[in-house]
């Protein structure tokens, strides 16, 4: 901080008065009046900063006070005065700047400090100006000329104010008019100014490009320049530069090759194997090149940073192929992969959070490439899925999902559902033991996001490659059995999907399927559940549907349609009482069409026949269009069967029509004649066929492979589209 215009204006008084070997009583009137007009000088920065932290309650009225004063400084002759001011309206500027003030009425007395001839004064003025001053500020044009003069100094710390103003004000005029001037400048005999103006060519190549081209061939030179800090600017440059077009930049490759075996500074190591990891895609031969310097790298250095770059290089830059059995250079590349995922660990065995979480990144991208070698370190990874942070075990569960095989999925399926499901265990014989509703929290994380996400990954991990590591279908029910009974996630239906797809696919676990699906129908609390946000209810939907496409392994058929029929079945979704409705008519045909009720005195028939109607009266009253049709139907069908026993009818009886007429004839007929075994009505027959057939699943392609038939055209008009009107064109007169 330079001494306040106070101070020095005081200075220099007191020299005067020595000077005249007078006391102050006698000094001239005109040191006696600059004193006066001293003593009453408003404030200097310090003073402005001290005041705003004092008035914490009236920041804003003394804020107003000091600009006002602000004003009338900066109008003032005096040198000293103007450039406090501006350096003071500059602070409050940045203060202000998020409530939007403006200080471009200041443009132009920020410019005559810019011009000042004291370097402090020159510094506050580009300070002020790289605030304030835009794009379309209108005084720039009054620039070029001082920024010129400023550059061509012989004070090299006039020059590196000058450089460091213009990196912020640049204009695509400034940068046209300055550049042959900053060219020339590469050259300069300090060190400290060509490193400047290497950082200062970057803001201008944005804002023209075209003085990139003037400006390559220096800077391409300046990769050999004898001082480290301006080799290591121009690799900063060429690196920023690369981002848009590294092909552009192909032909550093030998001078990059060079800094890269011989520096040791590590920062501009890391920029030269970032710029080399944008470059090997392009030039394939370059990453033999570079694997022995950046092998040694990994291999020697301490810095973990400089670490991670290399090892990111080798992934990305193609430096590993995929894994194969004999390739030609399999030895090297697993013995580099092997030495990337032993680094790696280390990244993760870090307390540091950030190097955890780039080792656990990184390895992701090494598990597309060397899956085995990334796999050996599971037990490694699995510990992040305790980690306390949410962004670790996020990544970890990424990488987890990724390592799946037929050998580990079990143990990493019941590690994932260690932390989000009751205790259970997933390799038991029997059927899992779960309440509904389940625990509020459990596990390391409460956070309903991540038991969403991890019940999402372990379908994921179970169904991929259509279930090609699942080895155990009935271990695999069990777990979504289980999924069912995690709090705080929306996730029935997914769960639904899957147990219907693995049922259709997979013959050999319908029976254990059907068997699991009747104690969720049982669970009344998940039924009573459906009313909430996050409820998993809607695994009802495939439970309802698998007891009723594969009703075969049913020991009750009558309670399954009790359980279906339950007065809680109508706070499900409309889409789900429709499965319930189509389910309840297959399970009750293929009961009526068993053996059982043909060996019965037929009275249990009759009193399921009026159960389901009875029951299906809920649903036919129902505002949902589709629930109401099916229930319409089914009712409808039911009724044509003839009821023998009607003393206690639970519902009004239709008006007796032909159609039922006939049954009941035949009824009678059947009745009359002398049989051990109930005669089921001729229609429960006839309704079997409806649901005959097995459903197999079927390819998603399989439509390609049926040929088109001879003579069809697919492509032709079944009926030909109207012509379209042709408007009259409206006569020129």
């Amino acid at each position: 901080m330079f001494p306040s215009p106070f101070t020095t204006a005081l200075s220099k008084a007191a020299s005067t008065i020595r000077g005249e070997g007078t006391d102050i009583s006698t000094a001239t009137s005109d040191t006696i009046n600059q004193l006066k007009r001293l003593t009453m000088f408003e404030k200097s920065l310090t003073d402005l900063i001290r005041g705003i932290r004092a008035n914490k309650k009236s920041e804003d009225n003394y804020i107003s006070q000091c600009l006002d004063e602000i004003r009338t400084e900066v109008r003032k002759s005096d040198p000293d005065v103007k450039a406090v001011a501006v350096q003071k309206l500059a602070y409050v500027s940045s203060m202000l700047h998020m409530q939007g003030y403006d200080m471009s009425w200041a443009s132009f007395h920020v410019i005559e400090v810019m011009s000042s001839g004291k370097i402090d004064y020159k510094r506050i003025g580009y300070r002020a100006a790289a605030v304030s001053f835009r794009q379309d500020t209108d005084v720039l044009m009054l620039c070029t000329n001082l920024i010129k003069k400023d550059l061509s100094s012989n004070n090299y710390l006039e020059t590196a104010t000058a450089l460091n103003g213009l990196a912020q004000i640049v204009t695509p005029d400034l940068a046209r008019d300055l550049c042959p001037d900053l060219i020339s400048m590469l050259n300069h005999s300090r060190p400290y100014i060509r490193k400047r103006v290497i950082l200062v060519l970057y803001k201008v190549f944005l804002k023209h490009p075209e003085a990139l081209r003037l400006a390559f061939p220096r800077l391409k030179e300046k990769l050999q320049d004898p001082d480290p800090s301006v080799v290591s600017a121009a690799v900063n440059v060429i690196c920023e530069l690369a981002r848009k077009n590294p092909k552009s930049y192909l032909p550093l490759a030998p001078q990059l090759y060079g800094l890269l075996t011989n520096s040791t500074n590590n920062w501009m190591l890391i920029k030269i194997i970032k710029l080399f990891a944008a470059l090997t895609p392009l030039e394939p031969r370059l990453s033999k090149k570079l694997i022995p310097p950046i092998t040694t790298l990994i291999q020697n250095t301490p810095a973990m940073s400089l670490l991670y770059e290399c090892i990111q290089t080798v992934i990305v830059g193609g430096m590993i192929s995929q894994e194969t059995e004999n390739g030609e250079n399999e030895a090297e590349d697993s013995a580099l992969a092997r030495l990337c995922v032993s680094k790696l660990k280390l990244f993760i065995d870090e307390p540091d959070q950030n190097l955890k979480y780039l080792g656990l990144l990184a390895l992701s991208k090494l598990l597309a490439i060397r899956p085995k070698a990334v796999i050996e370190h599971r037990d490694v990874v699995l510990q992040c899925l305790d980690d306390a942070d949410i962004s670790i075990r996020m990544r970890a569960l990424d990488l987890v999902t990724g390592m799946v095989n037929q050998r580990n999925l079990i143990d990493i399926v019941r590690r994932l559902l260690s932390q989000i499901s009751p205790k259970h265990d997933s390799n038991a014989s029997s059927e899992p033991k779960a309440s509904y509703p389940p625990p509020t929290s459990y596990g390391p994380s409460s956070d309903p996001a991540y038991r969403r996400e991890v019940v999402t990954r372990i379908i994921a991990m179970c169904s991929r490659d259509t279930y090609a590591n699942v080895t155990n279908f009935e271990w695999y029910i069990r777990v979504l059995v289980d999924l069912v009974y995690v709090s705080g996630v929306n996730v029935g239906h997914a769960l639904a999907g899957q147990v219907i797809d693995v049922c259709v696919r997979v013959g050999g676990v319908r029976g254990f399927a059907v068997g699991a699906m009747v104690d969720l129908l049982s669970d009344d609390a998940l039924l009573n559940s459906a009313t909430q946000d996050k409820t998993n209810s809607g695994v009802l939907y495939g439970a309802a549907w698998v007891v009723g496409e594969y009703v075969g392994f049913l020991s009750s058929p009558v309670d399954i349609l009790k359980r279906l029929l339950k007065a809680g079945a109508g706070r499900l979704s409309p889409i789900i009482q429709a499965v319930y409705i189509q389910n309840i008519l297959k399970i009750y045909t293929y009961w009526a069409n068993s053996e059982a009720v043909r060996n019965s005195d037929g009275e249990e028939f009759y009193a399921a026949t009026r159960l389901v109607i009875d029951g299906l009266q809920r649903f036919v009253t129902s505002s949902d269009l589709e629930v109401q049709e099916r229930a319409c139907m089914v009712s409808e069908i039911l009724k044509l069967i003839p009821l023998r026993d009607t003393t206690a009818p639970t519902t009004p009886q239709p008006a007796v029509d032909p159609a039922r007429a006939e049954y009941e004839s035949l009824d009678a007929d059947s009745v009359s004649q002398p049989n051990t075994q109930f005669a089921v009505p001729p229609i429960i027959a006839e309704m079997s066929t409806l649901f005959a057939g097995e459903l197999n699943p079927v390819a998603p392609k399989a439509q390609r492979k049926v040929p088109i038939p001879e003579g069809l055209d697919l492509d032709k008009w079944i009926n030909e589209p109207e012509p379209e009107p042709v408007e009259e064109e409206e006569g020129v007169y």
